[in-house]
């Protein structure tokens, strides 16, 4: 066993934990300062400068809250289920590929936790496995509004999911892998000048309807407005969570940025590239002849800022839509999910292997 391929795959786990935590900590920030910006008014302005530390402030809020639970039958249900849904919603990011490799004393490090081939696989079925901490939650509560809640999560979560995954069948079939760290490889650079007509290498340019549907379900499996039914303050009080308080409700509130930051880096990295960028191969063969291993290391650090650019522009996205969408009626929820998009991913499947076969 090498112990010290295991250490740095430990370093990188707990890295990318740290990090995906300060993102969905400082998310709760930007929301409101984006809101803020859109309603013309300030937003946040007075825990540090321009509010920078409104977000500590709330976790200190959060953890010196009382912490109340009510009085179920279930009272160990109740406690599980904040913690089930927040760990699978971190789990996801094992499998991520944050960047390229580097090179530390003569050893190649792939900036990545694990690699698997099933990569899309495990990530699906971490989030099948989180709605079970939203339906735990919700039935121990012992609360009318946290059990509608629940239902309507897993209901509108399992709908979503089945076009989701067809949408990505169609991507599967045009770079034949589910490894993450494959797909992003095959789209090296921006532009692909191997063959006899140069092309854009990145999925969206070649799967745009996939990459349409696979954006709608990710609002609906991160329940963020208009797909934000669950948590209908107006019909639910708030949901699943209803019941919640002190870290508990933290967990949940955590998890759904954590979602939202994973979906983001996910769409990021299958359809638009992920850590490659326009003249990648330029900047890394002049940094490494000016600076050998250095300079491709650096070469690698700047594809990561690229691929958390990205990012940001996809939780900006999420956010941006949620203060300009109202939310849909339950029935048009449903509607879209099984009358429209289900139909389109198939209907995506059939041209995807149809323009397969045609160009064999």
């Amino acid at each position: 066993m090498d112990y010290i391929q295991l250490g740095i795959q430990f370093a990188i786990i707990l890295v990318v934990f740290a990090i995906t935590m300060f993102i969905a900590l400082y998310s709760t920030f930007a929301e409101r300062k984006v809101a803020g910006y859109m309603q013309d008014r300030p937003g946040p302005n007075r825990a540090g400068y321009g509010g920078i530390f409104q977000p500590l402030a709330d976790g200190l809020k959060m953890f010196t809250k009382e912490d109340f639970i009510p009085e179920t039958k279930n009272k160990f249900l109740f406690i599980i289920g904040p913690g089930l849904f927040i760990i699978t919603a971190l789990m996801t990011s094992a499998v991520i590929p944050w960047g390229g490799t580097m090179n530390f004393f003569g050893r190649a490090v792939p900036i990545q936790a694990t690699d698997i081939d099933v990569a899309l696989l495990f990530i699906f079925g971490m989030v099948s496995f989180g709605v079970y901490g939203i339906m735990i939650g919700g039935w121990a509560s012992d609360n009318k509004f946290s059990l509608l809640g629940a239902v309507r999560a897993s209901s509108q979560m399992i709908s979503y999911e089945v076009a989701m995954g067809l949408s990505i069948i169609a991507v599967i079939m045009l770079t034949g892998t589910l490894s993450l760290r494959s797909m992003a490889e095959q789209q090296h650079g921006f532009i692909d000048w191997s063959g006899k007509v140069p092309y854009f290498s990145w999925i969206v340019f070649k799967q745009p309807l996939a990459f349409l549907i696979f954006l709608i379900c990710a609002f609906a499996e991160t329940n963020r407005t208009p797909f934000d039914l669950p948590e209908c303050e107006a019909e639910l009080v708030g949901g699943y969570h209803t019941e919640y308080s002190s870290m508990k409700l933290g967990f949940y509130l955590f998890a759904e940025y954590i979602n939202m930051f994973i979906s983001s880096t996910v769409i990021s990295v299958i359809f638009f590239g992920g850590y490659n960028y326009p003249g990648m191969d330029w900047v890394h063969n002049a940094l490494t002849g000016a600076l050998g291993n250095i300079g491709s290391n650096l070469a690698v650090l700047i594809g990561i800022g690229v691929l958390f650019a990205k990012i940001v522009f996809f939780i900006f996205f999420y956010m941006w839509v949620r203060w300009t969408v109202p939310r849909f009626r339950y029935d048009q929820l449903m509607n879209l999910g099984w009358k429209i998009l289900i139909p389109l991913s198939i209907l995506n499947i059939v041209l995807t292997g149809g323009a397969i076969l045609l160009t064999k």
